[in-house]
């Protein structure tokens, strides 16, 4: 109670008309060298001048307004015209070009929970004081830049006010990755695992350890293999392959990509069946996505001008599904192999929006196992 009573009257000390200079991504390099250099490979370093599809996607959904600033652009000195239209992406504005910025993430005193989307409520800085940084840290360090406070908010909700939720204009949710019980504790655990070397370059307190802060994700080849088991399982006639889904979130939680189940029989070293002929999609089952439809009951790509859906495939949570695939007529030596892709863009993406990445043209391996029929 006395913290809370503390840390209260902390915010309210802070609260003032005009807010502290913004300090830039770059300037956290001084102290932070080792935490800047996984953050700038990270996906928080990417926003509409260096992600290539979520700029296309949000240039497609609107020429003139970007809605998208709200969590992609969320330290914008202009941030209520961008969502507007009064103004547009600067590329020589630096509180538009840090993306998803250390400043921003680091000054989030509150999360409020609402409908739409989740909302960041920063904290207000006095004027001509350095600003208050906030973390997960017992005792953080002050620096000539930036005073520190552990806030409770860090293991809580801060991740949700970007990563919970997005309803568009008509109501359709367009992205979910985080339920209403879940707290910011278990996004961390993942993807933002214990990295050895303390977060300060100097570490006075000598704290040996840092949260890594590359926020990895999908486009890491070692991580993405860790969020799914699979399982195979036979009689002469059928295959059972169990899919497990061990994240703490859906299996798909971006529209603009889908996973995919690419699963084979061997015998002696030829190709003696597939679940699909030409095109993943004709085993719809294990073709995971979600699309939708406009107004006219047709389907449409942009799912920010989406009326419903057209169809969810999905695996929620720790969700285990098993699929089945009979007639089989297996024979001692033969391989299953089971294997697991995703694409960053699926193939409808490339049909609105021009995308020059070979990284968008291809599917990338999830995992793969096999069995032998003994």
């Amino acid at each position: 109670m006395k913290f809370s009573f503390l840390f209260l009257l902390f915010l309210l000390s802070n609260v003032s008309a005009n807010s502290t200079k913004y300090l830039d991504n770059k300037s956290c390099d001084e102290c932070h060298e080792g935490i800047y250099e996984e953050y700038q490979g990270s996906a928080h370093a990417r926003g509409y001048f260096n992600d290539a599809l979520h700029h296309a996607i949000a240039d497609k959904v609107s020429d003139k307004t970007y809605a998208c600033a709200t969590c992609h652009m969320p330290m914008a000195d202009n941030l209520k015209a961008l969502i507007s239209g009064e103004a547009r992406p600067d590329k020589s504005n630096k509180t538009h070009t840090d993306a998803i910025s250390c400043y921003f993430c680091h000054t989030i005193a509150y999360v409020k929970k609402a409908h739409k989307f989740n909302v960041n409520t920063k904290s207000r800085q006095a004027k001509g004081y350095k600003p208050t940084l906030y973390g997960r840290l017992i005792k953080p360090e002050d620096s000539d830049k930036h005073s520190s406070i552990n806030n409770p908010v860090y293991a809580k909700n801060a991740c949700s006010g970007c990563h919970s939720h997005k309803l568009n204009d008509n109501n359709v949710t367009i992205f979910r990755a985080m339920s209403d019980k879940q707290n910011s504790l278990e996004c961390i655990k993942c993807h933002m695992p214990e990295l050895e070397g303390g977060a300060e370059k100097l570490d006075k307190r000598a704290r040996g350890q840092h949260a890594s802060h590359k926020f990895l994700g999908i486009h890491d080849e070692k991580f993405r293999t860790t969020g799914l088991d699979i399982n195979i399982s036979s009689t002469q006639n059928t295959i059972m392959i169990s899919l497990y889904n061990k994240m703490s979130h859906p299996l798909i939680v971006q529209p603009a990509r889908v996973k995919y189940l690419k699963l084979t029989v061997l015998r002696e070293g030829k190709e003696i069946w597939k679940n699909y002929k030409t095109d993943p999609r004709e085993d719809k089952k294990v073709f995971f996505e979600f699309t939708f439809k406009g107004k006219d009951g047709k389907k449409i790509i942009i799912p920010a001008n989406a009326y419903s859906y057209l169809r969810v495939n999905n695996l929620e949570a720790k969700e285990r599904k098993t699929f089945e695939y009979k007639g089989m007529n297996l024979e001692k030596g033969d391989v299953i192999n089971a294997s697991m892709y995703v694409r960053m863009a699926k193939k409808d993406c490339q049909k609105v929006v021009e995308l020059k990445e070979e990284k968008f043209k291809k599917a990338f391996l999830l995992k793969s196992v096999e069995k032998i029929i003994d």
